[in-house]
């Protein structure tokens, strides 16, 4: 069995559409081979040594733009011939909202479904939503990344039937327990960051995310218990960057409250570790894999009720309404001063988190592809 993962409209691995690839190569089972199965990628010559992650992966290299438009019409007109020409039983299509062929002849289409679909496709034209939902509806395989994705996809139009959860994985090389000093300061370049402080990473997209909601459940936290801790929140601007940075600017709390702005993926884990606790209010997350890797570094986690949190943190994590400031301040309170509640849910939430790994996602998603092949 030939298997190829389509690596195009992946941002060239600056996205999570690229790191799922990157995972996917980098935790391929040692024994693929004596599994019969073969994997390939295909994309922009740009990308040749990309995601390969030092493997031989053999790469075909297409002619193609840059542009999302030549790309969606490469899938619409050329694709076929491809995969005609390679021999590809099966294609791994991991950025479906941005490229995804109407028609799957000669080959298993397997659609990546990581994010909520009917959110992304928001801000399509009429046009894009419809291309994309016909791909879906005509693809034999989805691989949803939580039953809340497949609800979502279900609620679109598409089979049930032909869609399976397979959760993504984290990466435990970066996301573990590691002791830190009782140093005052964090120093993780280019920041300084004063403890102790709570952590929310998360874009500052949209007014799903909560992060003006937080600012107010911080406020009144600060303002009943007088205690030194700081907000931090970590993430690029987005859409709705304007309205937090305004928030945080008006608080009364303005100096305790820390925007980092992007913040470099591989020093996330260091920062995690050094913070008191984790608060995730976003009530728009299909997956939510920022919370186990908290968790995976030893933080108590409080989450959103509402989305796939509840699915991916289960029992360790803390929920509540975060729409409602009150709600989240008593959740902050009892994180913070109830010492045997916080070391449960720590130890809880690192065996929660160990639960979820690349090589499990790999090699389940492999087995299920060879059902159809």
């Amino acid at each position: 069995m030939k298997i190829a993962i389509d690596t195009l409209g992946c941002d060239h691995a600056r996205s999570g559409f690229g790191a799922y690839i990157l995972y996917f190569i980098s935790n391929l089972p040692k024994n693929l081979s004596e599994m019969g199965t073969k994997i390939e990628l295909f994309g922009t010559e740009i990308d040749k040594y990309t995601y390969t992650s030092g493997k031989e992966i053999p790469y075909s290299s297409v002619n193609v733009k840059e542009s999302l438009r030549a790309q969606r019409k490469f899938h619409a007109r050329k694709i076929g011939r491809l995969i005609k020409k390679n021999g590809y039983d099966a294609v791994i299509y991991p950025a479906i909202e941005r490229v995804l062929p109407s028609s799957f002849k000669n080959h298993t289409g397997v659609a990546i479904a990581n994010s909520i679909v009917s959110v992304a496709l928001e801000n399509e034209s009429r046009s894009s939503r419809k291309r994309i939902l016909k791909g879906l509806r005509k693809i034999q395989i989805i691989i949803a990344a939580s039953r809340h994705i497949k609800d979502d996809l279900v609620r679109s139009g598409i089979e049930a039937g032909k869609i399976s959860v397979i959760h993504s994985g984290i990466d435990h090389k970066i996301f573990f327990p590691a002791l830190h000093s009782d140093s005052e300061i964090v120093e993780i370049k280019p920041f300084a960051i004063k403890r102790p402080y709570l952590i929310y990473a998360s874009r500052l997209s949209s007014p799903l995310k909560n992060h003006i909601p937080l600012i107010k459940a911080f406020e009144q936290f600060k303002e009943k218990t007088g205690m030194a801790h700081r907000l931090v929140l970590a993430g690029s601007d987005g859409m709705y960057a304007e309205e937090i940075h305004k928030s945080a600017f008006e608080s009364k709390y303005a100096t305790d409250i820390f925007l980092t702005g992007f913040f470099p993926p591989e020093s996330l884990a260091k920062l995690y570790g050094s913070a008191e606790a984790c608060v995730f209010p976003s009530v728009s997350e299909g997956v939510g894999l920022p919370i186990l890797e908290a968790m995976a570094c030893g933080l108590p986690v409080i989450a959103s009720d509402k989305g796939a949190l509840k699915e991916m943190g289960g029992n360790p994590v803390l929920y509540c309404d975060t729409e409602n400031p009150d709600e989240m301040e008593r959740c902050i309170e009892r994180i913070v001063e109830d010492k045997e509640l916080r070391e449960r849910m720590i130890f809880d939430g690192i065996v929660r988190a160990g639960e979820f790994n690349w090589e499990k996602t790999v090699q389940e998603t492999v087995a299920h592809i060879s059902k159809y092949c």
